[in-house]
């Protein structure tokens, strides 16, 4: 039986460029590289690397035309991240019709957490977003994600707009 767990969801928001605290560090040999023209079978490759150990689902439902089409979307925009040749994770853009961009995902590999890499992920997320033009950048996180995420935002000065609580059915672990 799959088991039912109470989960908590977090939205945070940037409202202006300034309010951004970049992370120190990292890994130095860490570059960004944008997915102009990423396949189906890519993005489900990162969204699965990435999303498996924190129960991401929602993209699983969707048939790959309709992922096709929503990769082609012009406001839809993904960036990899990269430590040499490895991929260390990606994180996903979205602008919005009233101006904001959403991360709408964002993590690493499990072999790249705790290695400070989340922080000068999230910064360039953040940049790449105002570079988008927009009026705000936004997210949300729950107590399924890692541990990590919600101290990584608002450590870059994200700042708390609202928590929800729902029930959450995760896949049976068999």
């Amino acid at each position: 039986m799959s088991p039912v767990v109470d989960v908590v969801r977090t939205y945070l928001e940037l409202c202006s460029p300034g309010d951004l605290r970049p992370a120190d560090g990292g890994e130095p040999r860490a570059r960004f590289a944008p997915c102009d023209h990423i396949t189906v079978g890519r993005y489900r490759a990162l969204y699965g690397d990435v999303g498996r150990a924190w129960h991401w689902h929602d993209r699983d439902a969707w048939t790959d035309d309709e992922l096709s089409v929503y990769l082609a979307e012009p406001n839809v925009h993904v960036w990899e991240c990269y430590v040499g040749q490895q991929t260390a994770g990606y994180f996903e853009l979205r602008q919005t019709d009233d101006g904001a961009v959403e991360i709408v995902y964002f993590g690493l590999t499990g072999d790249f957490i705790g290695r400070g890499l989340g922080g000068a992920m999230l910064t360039r997320a953040v940049q790449e977003a105002w570079a988008l033009g927009a009026s705000r950048v936004w997210l949300h996180t729950c107590t399924l994600d890692s541990p990590r995420a919600l101290p990584n935002y608002l450590a870059r000065g994200f700042s708390l707009v609202r928590k929800e609580r729902y029930t959450a059915t995760l896949p049976d672990a068999r």
